[in-house]
């Protein structure tokens, strides 16, 4: 199927690993030139570099935080520079907590709040002028399946995505109007290096069967009784950002092999 991609420009944040270097990688495939942002600017450099070698795309790699507003600004800044502008932003930078509401301290909740919901906030106001100077685009946020089924030892986690789910509705009603398409996706199991290395040190001194640790999580959570890669998850947002998917606005879409047990 020919997503009808080819050419356009999209921008990914967390993007040097996981899932969001699966979506890059996916849109680079299509034909897609990409802007990766990072924190870790070796890395973040190094993928972009290796995606434009393989896919024969521009490829640019900018070093920030988008949890800060300095972060964001560099990313709108180098949008701009390297391309003028862009058609696709995909904000999937983020990552899991462990605390209990009673311990968290103020700053902790402010710090998700700012990496899961300021920085696509921001990163929106920045960019989507430019989207519809180029006559329209997509915004797809990544959320989790926490922010509908939270799971109990992460409520920051779970608080802040159910809100980026809010605001993700609440800017697509805003902005169909200039012919941008706004959607969110609740993932559910997928085996990020995070995965990985947390089931690593939970069965370092139990034998090391980290496989099996993430199988059992894998039998308890998901009827599939696996996890998906970053790249079945990345399928579905490289859809999402076609014109296949041209109805689909406002919406929350799971991608959880069966996790949600609600209608």
């Amino acid at each position: 199927m020919d997503l009808g991609l080819k050419g356009k420009v999209a921008v990914v944040t967390g993007g040097s690993v996981g899932i969001g270097l699966a979506i890059a990688e996916g849109l680079a495939a299509e034909g897609v030139d990409v802007v990766l942002a990072a924190r870790g600017a070796d890395r973040v450099r190094e993928e972009a570099a290796r995606i434009a070698g393989r896919y024969g795309v521009r490829a640019e790699g900018v070093a920030c935080d988008v949890a800060t507003r300095e972060g964001t600004d560099a990313l709108i800044a180098a949008t701009q520079s390297a391309f003028g502008g862009l058609d696709i932003l995909i904000n999937n930078a983020g990552t899991g907590s462990n605390e209990t509401v009673m311990e968290a301290p103020d700053d902790k909740w402010q710090a998700y709040w700012d990496l899961h919901v300021m920085a696509a906030v921001r990163l929106a106001r920045g960019l989507a002028p430019m989207m519809k100077g180029r006559g329209g685009g997509v915004i797809l946020h990544n959320a989790s399946i926490c922010a509908a089924q939270p799971l109990w030892y992460e409520p920051i986690y779970n608080t802040t995505k159910a809100a980026l789910m809010m605001f993700s509705k609440c800017l697509a009603t805003e902005l169909i109007g200039d012919s941008i398409r706004v959607n969110c996706v609740n993932p559910g199991l997928i085996l990020t290096p995070d995965w990985v290395k947390t089931a690593k040190q939970l069965t370092a001194d139990k034998g090391g069967d980290w496989q099996g640790h993430l199988d059992g999580v894998a039998r308890e959570y998901a009827p599939i009784n696996r996890f998906a890669s970053p790249e079945e998850l990345a399928n579905f947002f490289v859809f999402l950002c076609s014109d296949r998917a041209s109805y689909s606005v406002g919406s929350t879409y799971f991608v959880d092999g069966g996790m949600l047990k609600t209608v």
